[in-house]
């Protein structure tokens, strides 16, 4: 684990970076940061001599970690304007959670490889949604009720819970194809970040718990250098990115996430071969 410390420096200013556009994320776009803080993660943790059995999912952990306050910063900003619905956010409190419990039972004996493997897949699918993503693409008119809605949620939840996320994107993509506005669903996805991320990781240090591969300062698969490190930052920041959401048009910020989860996506199945 000893390092040079110009490594040792351009580690940490990629994590404060990491943190940075993180909060700007959960702000804009109503998601917690993980497609940012995952692959930073993976790479620092790697590059620190961290177990590669334990590295995926010490690198979402973290991430979920981290989620919890930004998220919940994020969705009482979006809360004071108005913003957030409540009543598709209550329809999810259990079903929600109900997948993340499921993630979190999956992460207790999935391999790193598969959990790689999945981050690969949704966010290629990601990428490709934000890219192509037209204003005008619609399933329907309302959003459905249940049973459809829990099962959605209940998706969204697991999903987001093997992928570190905080489920924005795909809570996102649910509403606007049922003609939501996108800013309403950006601020209630910030909501479901919380139901995701507060069980999420605690549901992920329970999974690691006692493993011997695990670096110092790890709490099951929870880093908490790492954490401890990139929350101030992404609590600082993440108001900003609200107001940026409610200022501006998206549709560039969308292209550049885009193809930044293209690049995250190939490069986590390179890592496969």
């Amino acid at each position: 684990m000893e390092l040079p410390a110009g490594e040792v420096a351009a580690f940490a200013l990629a994590v404060t970076a990491s943190g940075v556009v993180a909060g700007l994320m959960a702000g804009i776009f109503g998601i917690g940061g993980g497609a940012i803080l995952v692959p930073v993660f993976y790479q620092v943790f790697g590059l620190l001599g961290v177990d590669d059995l334990v590295r995926m999912h010490l690198s979402v952990g973290s991430s979920l970690a981290i989620i919890v306050p930004t998220s919940l910063r994020s969705c009482r900003a979006h809360f004071l304007r108005g913003a957030v619905d409540m009543k598709l956010l209550r329809s999810f409190v259990a079903a929600v959670p109900a997948g993340v419990v499921a993630a979190s039972l999956t992460a207790a004996f999935i391999s790193s490889a598969g959990l790689r493997a999945i981050f690969a897949a949704i966010l290629f699918l990601v990428g490709l949604k934000l890219l192509f993503n037209r204003r005008g693409w619609r399933i329907g008119e309302t959003v459905p009720g249940n049973p459809v809605r829990s099962l959605v949620g209940f998706v969204i939840g697991y999903l987001s819970t093997l992928m570190g996320i905080g489920g924005g994107i795909l809570n996102n993509t649910f509403m606007t194809l049922f003609g939501r506005p996108i800013h309403q669903a950006v601020a209630t996805s910030s909501g479901v970040g919380v139901l995701i991320s507060v069980p999420g990781f605690l549901g992920y240090i329970w999974a690691g718990w006692g493993l011997p591969q695990l670096p110092v300062a790890s709490t099951g698969y929870v880093n908490w250098i790492a954490v401890l490190l990139v929350i101030p930052i992404t609590l600082l920041v993440a108001p900003l990115g609200v107001r940026i959401a409610h200022a501006l048009d998206k549709r560039h910020l969308e292209i550049a996430f885009g193809l930044f989860a293209l690049f995250v996506s190939a490069r986590f199945a390179w890592s496969l071969v």
